[in-house]
């Protein structure tokens, strides 16, 4: 059942909320963690609460640097997304990020076999169908990294940054305890390598609006009243709640103090060519049950990568679209990339607002159709490939 904190922890929790000046905000979480008892009920409370400050600390730190060291380059806290996705590559040390951009990408990146030789996250970018695909290597996750040991915190501030990761493993050694480790630093962080089965998203208005609960799903051992209940008694009283799958009460507790982010995933098995690898593979597919991509390689060999730009295009779940201008006789080369299931909408919508406002209707080139080009409107689900032309008013 949800944490059943003291009053005086609820008004610093809305003090912490209240605030997006960061020092404020790092000083105003001290504040409730003295208000919150330790007990075994609140652990998880506290943990999240820590991990936040954590990487709170180390993003003023990195600020304070970047500020010092502007001249001469101080080191990065997450890389701008560049193309038309980022994904963070995370893994152990010496499992072989830094050969595997070597192999796919025109990166500089440092190959070697000392371990922890990446320190902070390095940016490169893979060309497939005509779209960038921005990987990510980060520094080494380890026991801890959740926490903000070594290099952690960039690490995970990278995973939470990106739009999907890679998660790699050593064929070489255990791959089902790498991966253990490496799920649950990102789960610590509430990060998500599997799409959960239900979501909770508060949007605190701070206005003195009325609270209001969207619920389209279903809630598994508690009414609508208690959901109400726990969040105006957690001082949330103007904002618009969002419940959707199946979700407890536990889960609409946690959500206020710390929102799960899901990231489409994948794994990259490394060191196919090594002795007992195919043992090593085989017992990392039983574990995984066909829950997450597996692509096995060899950075040494360069086998198997060649499937890494198809799997990473179809994990993100992303479809390119080509636009035509109504007076040209070719598409661009370069598409729109968006989301399985976008709507001409979201195409106009990603081109220029106006487009919405102005639209008139919009032809279609694909194969699918039966005739082509086909006049649609902007509830037209668009698919990986459709060429588009848009006519205004």
């Amino acid at each position: 059942m949800p944490t059943n904190l003291p009053p005086e922890a609820k008004d610093k929790w809305a003090e912490v909320e209240a605030t997006n000046d960061p020092k404020l905000k790092l000083q105003k979480y001290q504040e409730f963690l003295a208000e919150v008892p330790q007990h075994k009920g609140t652990m998880k409370l506290r943990g999240q609460i820590k991990r936040k400050m954590a990487v709170l600390r180390q993003d003023l730190d990195d600020k304070k640097t970047r500020r010092v060291g502007l001249r001469s380059g101080g080191p990065k806290f997450f890389i701008e997304k560049e193309g038309s996705a980022q994904i963070a590559l995370v893994g152990m040390t010496n499992v072989g990020k830094s050969s595997l951009l070597s192999a796919v990408t025109n990166a500089k990146v440092c190959v070697s076999p000392v371990p922890f030789t990446s320190k902070d996250p390095v940016p490169s970018i893979l060309n497939y169908k005509d779209v960038q695909l921005q990987i990510v290597e980060t520094p080494a996750i380890i026991e801890g990294s959740a926490d903000g040991k070594l290099w952690g915190s960039q690490t995970i501030a990278s995973a939470r940054n990106a739009d999907g990761l890679i998660l790699m493993v050593d064929l070489s050694e255990n791959p089902v305890a790498q991966l253990q480790t490496i799920q649950g630093e990102l789960e610590k962080a509430r990060i998500a390598t599997t799409r959960p089965k239900g979501k909770v998203d508060i949007d605190r208005k701070h206005t003195g609006t009325a609270l209001r609960i969207v619920l389209v799903g279903k809630l598994l051992d508690c009414g609508m009243r208690e959901v109400e209940e726990l969040l105006r008694n957690h001082r949330i009283n103007d904002a618009i709640v969002k419940i959707s799958g199946e979700i407890s009460l536990d889960d609409v507790e946690e959500a206020i103090y710390e929102t799960t982010t899901f990231k489409p995933t994948l794994i990259i098995a490394n060191k196919l060519d090594v002795k007992g690898a195919d043992a090593n593979l085989q017992t990392l597919n039983r574990f995984i049950q066909g829950k997450l991509p597996i692509i096995a390689i060899s950075c040494e060999q360069k086998s198997g990568l060649d499937k890494l730009g198809e799997t990473i295009f179809n994990t993100l779940g992303i479809i390119r679209i080509y636009t035509k201008e109504p007076s040209k006789r070719d598409p661009s080369s370069k598409p729109f990339t968006l989301k399985r299931g976008a709507t001409l909408q979201d195409l106009a919508k990603a081109i220029h607002g106006e487009f919405i406002w102005n639209f008139a209707y919009a032809r279609v080139w694909a194969k699918r159709l039966v005739f082509s080009p086909q006049k649609v409107g902007l509830t037209f689900v668009l698919e990986d490939g459709d060429v588009v032309e848009i006519h205004t008013k």
